[in-house]
């Protein structure tokens, strides 16, 4: 395993990716360049067939792009094997799924631990840390439950848990309020930020809704495969920063 200096935790580089249906080709990513410092929580923005969830398992190393490069921590994915990559992914990333992906058969508790065990780590589970966590999430009097005894809110704070019981540096979520009402993703979205702020996790979150993103630090949004506007980019006037701010303001 091979790493390069950069001061970005993650990059893309010129990453494409390219569907096949039969003699057809479908380019869901196209020539996409960012770089993600270390502790910065950015949101991916578009409509339904922008792209994003394309990008997001390219970025998590869980598809191979047709070209480019993604870079963790200074680590080219495409130059790793298989069981490099997924030691990779299980050292250095949290998953938050849109459908919570919750072991039916365990309870709440048994689905962190089972994520610990599993996530790479040879140092045994921080039940203090563990606790804290929980404490954060407010799912402390819901460990015993299993997940189809638990609310849409509660299995995506479990969700949510498990993704950082191991303490990775990255978090990626795919949607996380796409299946809550609004207060459970008012929830989920204030547990995102505290990771972020409280476990200083570098978070990207893929999401459809603007007001999602509007907790972000930065937005950057996709169209037709491409990045089309950073509001990290003073330029990008496909961003209206007025209205991002006066939803930030609201969010908050």
């Amino acid at each position: 395993m091979h790493s390069q200096p950069s001061s970005a935790i993650i990059e893309a580089r010129n990453l494409s990716k390219v569907y096949h249906t039969g003699h057809i080709e479908v380019p869901a990513v196209r020539g996409v360049n960012f770089q993600i410092p270390r502790g910065q929580f950015v949101a991916i923005v578009g409509p339904s067939g922008s792209g994003k969830s394309s990008l997001f398992y390219l970025l998590g190393g869980m598809t191979h792009a047709t070209s480019g490069s993604v870079f963790i921590d200074g680590v080219d994915f495409g130059s790793l094997s298989d069981a490099e990559r997924t030691r990779l992914r299980k050292q250095r990333i949290g998953f938050v799924f849109q459908r919570f992906n919750l072991l039916q058969s365990l309870s709440a508790l048994g689905n962190i631990e089972v994520a610990h065990s599993i996530g790479g780590s040879r140092k045994p589970l921080d039940r203090s840390y563990l606790e804290s966590l929980c404490t954060m999430l407010s799912i402390q009097g819901r460990l015993a439950h299993r997940p189809a005894e638990l609310s849409g809110g509660e299995q995506q704070r479990v969700a949510i848990a498990r993704a950082l019981i191991s303490r990775p540096a990255i978090l990626l979520a795919d949607e996380p309020t796409g299946n809550l009402d609004s207060k459970n993703s008012d929830a989920v979205l204030a547990m995102l930020r505290r990771s972020n702020r409280e476990l200083g996790q570098t978070i990207l979150m893929i999401t459809h809704n603007l007001e999602a993103a509007a907790v972000a630090d930065r937005i950057l949004q996709m169209r037709d495969g491409q990045i089309v506007a950073d509001s990290a980019d003073e330029t990008a006037s496909a961003v209206d920063a007025g209205q991002l701010s006066r939803q930030r303001d609201h969010t908050r």
